[in-house]
């Protein structure tokens, strides 16, 4: 079919091919079935797009009330010892400070020059199995004059100790000499 034949058949046809579309009965179906889906949407959702800004409103509360009940507990588990024994806290930030100030020194030097395993490390630390279990000790029996001076006790241990290592590599490097927390401020 040549192009000329072509637009003769479109021409002579053209009443065909404009035709109507729907009647007003399929439109009227349509719009029905449209409003049918839309009232079967899910009712939480109805009450979503209706009342979001209280479910909003709900759910910081909500959070906001996990949040402050887990500040709390951080807050209670902070206060513990100084309302068990006012005293054991102040010696605990005494000996706190003091192993910690060992600990930094015994860190300066090398690892090869320490000749601790790992596990010897980890119980150079303050806070190790033995600390942990005498402070839910303490916790459970906050009376308890034994356990008061174990945890003392356990300080002391702990400084001495630090400070015969400190001692033993100082003794092993004798050019290296390690100042003390007071004599590196100066």
């Amino acid at each position: 079919m040549s192009e000329h034949n072509f637009e003769d058949f479109i021409r002579q046809h053209r009443a065909g091919f404009e035709e109507q579309g729907p009647n007003a009965r399929v439109w009227k179906g349509l719009e029905q079935q449209l409003k049918a889906q839309q009232t079967h949407t899910p009712k939480v959702v109805q009450l979503l797009k209706r009342h979001w800004l209280k479910a909003a409103a709900v759910l910081v509360l909500i959070v906001n009330s996990v949040m402050i009940y887990q500040f709390l507990q951080f807050k209670k588990q902070q206060q513990d010892l100084g309302t068990i024994s006012p005293e054991l806290q102040e010696a605990k930030l005494y000996y706190t400070s003091q192993i910690e100030q060992k600990l930094e020194d015994i860190r300066q030097y090398s690892p090869e020059a320490l000749g601790l395993d790992s596990t010897a490390r980890k119980e150079l630390e303050l806070r190790n199995d033995t600390y942990q279990l005498l402070e839910k000790e303490l916790e459970a029996n906050p009376g308890n004059e034994r356990i008061r001076s174990a945890m003392v006790r356990y300080y002391q241990m702990k400084l001495d100790l630090l400070d015969k290592i400190l001692e033993e590599l100082q003794a092993k490097q004798p050019g290296t000499k390690t100042f003390n927390h007071h004599e590196r401020e100066i």
